[in-house]
């Protein structure tokens, strides 16, 4: 009995991709191929496939052999201090060329399902509070990275009408987890210290994802009869505030915050002279997202919660 299954999956060296070839390495009748650019030190079982890297020109054909799924991770990333001259044209390289030379590649090659990790970015950068993004929204990306997204979904919908192959399409926001990294991580340090933050008052909304909610998902997504061809929204399904959201992560951590009640428009005058208007943005503008669709069509429901999830950044996740 061969196995029914074979997954490649790029990227899988990232922060989603590690803990997504773990779970995949467990479920039954599956055969793991991770997609890498160096031998890595993998779990027993993952097999590997050295790829030159995301590139309109890369040759997939052997890493594709026998692939019945493709898990897309890999892409250039929103990074905050951009130092490429054209940025808008290094992301369409590596997240659209790059991704559809992939994606064509693997139609040809026979692949049923193709799950492409796109972003929230994709709808935007900020919602009214109480008016989430929905998967039915017309894309309106803001930065180079959350453009070369939409450009690449657009490219995979179109591929899926011309070919047998199907395309799953997930939106995350912030995905925090074991390990996580940049502001979440910063955010950790800061009531791990004890430091005092003007952050009490804040009034705004955030939907946030879990790392093992998201692995969850994309693992159903490999399977489900009705994921083909579709856009799904995806979050813990509990939008928080930044005051919120810290205090939680104090509780987890069994301490308190120390958030200071300061009017944001007090703050926003503090970020204006140090000229950080976006990190005004991030902790204190709303993103949230509606993934009703996605929990109906498919019948899921996220395994942790928000507070069980912030319990494992803190503690790991055994």
């Amino acid at each position: 009995m061969g196995h029914a299954r074979k997954v490649l999956v790029t990227g899988a060296t990232g922060f989603v991709g590690r803990r997504l070839l773990e779970v995949l390495n467990q479920q039954p009748d599956t055969k793991v191929l991770a997609a890498v650019r160096q031998p890595q030190n993998l779990q027993r079982g993952i097999a590997q496939a050295r790829i030159a890297g995301l590139d309109p020109q890369t040759d997939w054909q052997s890493a594709l052999t026998g692939v019945t799924e493709v898990v897309h991770l890999a892409s250039r990333v929103h990074v905050m201090n951009e130092t490429v001259h054209d940025p808008l044209k290094a992301f369409r390289k590596v997240n659209v060329a790059g991704t559809l030379a992939l994606a064509e590649q693997a139609a040809n090659a026979g692949v049923k399902r193709f799950i492409f990790i796109s972003t929230i970015k994709v709808n935007g950068e900020r919602t009214e509070p109480g008016q989430p993004f929905t998967h039915q929204d017309r894309p309106a990306p803001q930065d180079p990275y959350g453009i070369s997204k939409a450009e690449a979904e657009a490219g995979l919908r179109q591929l899926a009408r011309n070919s047998a192959m199907e395309v799953v399409i997930l939106r995350p926001p912030l995905i925090y987890g074991p390990g996580v990294k940049a502001n979440f991580a910063r955010m950790v340090r800061w009531v791990q210290r004890g430091v005092p933050l003007p952050l009490g008052r804040t009034n705004n909304l955030r939907s946030l994802l879990a790392l093992d909610n998201l692995v969850d998902l994309i693992i159903t997504c490999l399977s489900h009869p009705r994921a083909g061809n579709q856009t799904f929204l995806v979050s813990d399904g509990e939008d928080v505030s930044t005051t919120v959201l810290l205090q939680k992560i104090a509780g987890a951590m069994g301490t308190s915050s120390r958030l200071l009640p300061v009017p944001s428009g007090l703050v926003w005058v503090l970020v204006k002279v140090l000229r950080r208007e976006d990190i005004y943005q991030r902790l204190f503008s709303s993103l949230q997202l509606d993934s009703s669709f996605t929990r109906q069509t498919l019948d899921w429901t996220p395994p942790l919660s928000l507070d069980q999830g912030l319990q494992q950044v803190v503690t790991g996740p055994h």
